[in-house]
């Protein structure tokens, strides 16, 4: 089992905060529900327009803010789903089914522990450990 995010893509419309139509929420409603009646889904939320974002990027150890909207929407992100599931093809499958006219989901699997190998030592596997329950307890997960 693995995690993997379906990354949604922003649409010209998204970006302006057009938002979806009663049939469309029903839909995707539709969609979330069966992926919660299989067990995969982890969570998921749509995003505000980038208008009302800021972006912060760091250089030389100094951070800097620039505020929203960001250009080009096919760059930006307008929501996920996390899911778990047994392998990528299953994400891609799950992917292949969202209720969308039109639109683009990027399909990343997301790290677990032992994807970093040595570096990410048994005291920091536990600090991640404890750090994850804290979160999980505070959010009710």
């Amino acid at each position: 089992m693995g995690r993997y995010m379906l990354i949604v893509k922003a649409t010209a419309d998204s970006e302006q905060g057009v938002m979806p139509s009663e049939r469309e929420l029903a839909d995707m409603g539709a969609y979330n529900e069966k992926m919660v009646n299989a067990g995969v889904l982890v969570s998921g939320e749509g995003l505000h327009p980038s208008s009302s974002a800021a972006r912060v990027t760091f250089s030389g150890g100094t951070a800097a803010v620039t505020e929203g909207p960001f250009g080009d929407p096919r760059t930006l992100v307008a929501g996920f789903w996390v899911l778990e599931v047994a392998s990528r093809e299953e994400a891609v499958s799950w992917a292949r089914g969202i209720p969308f006219v039109d639109g683009e989901v990027e399909v990343r699997k997301i790290f677990e522990a032992d994807d970093f190998g040595e570096e990410f030592t048994p005291e920091l596997r536990e600090q991640e450990e404890r750090l994850r329950e804290r979160v999980a307890v505070r959010h009710g997960g």
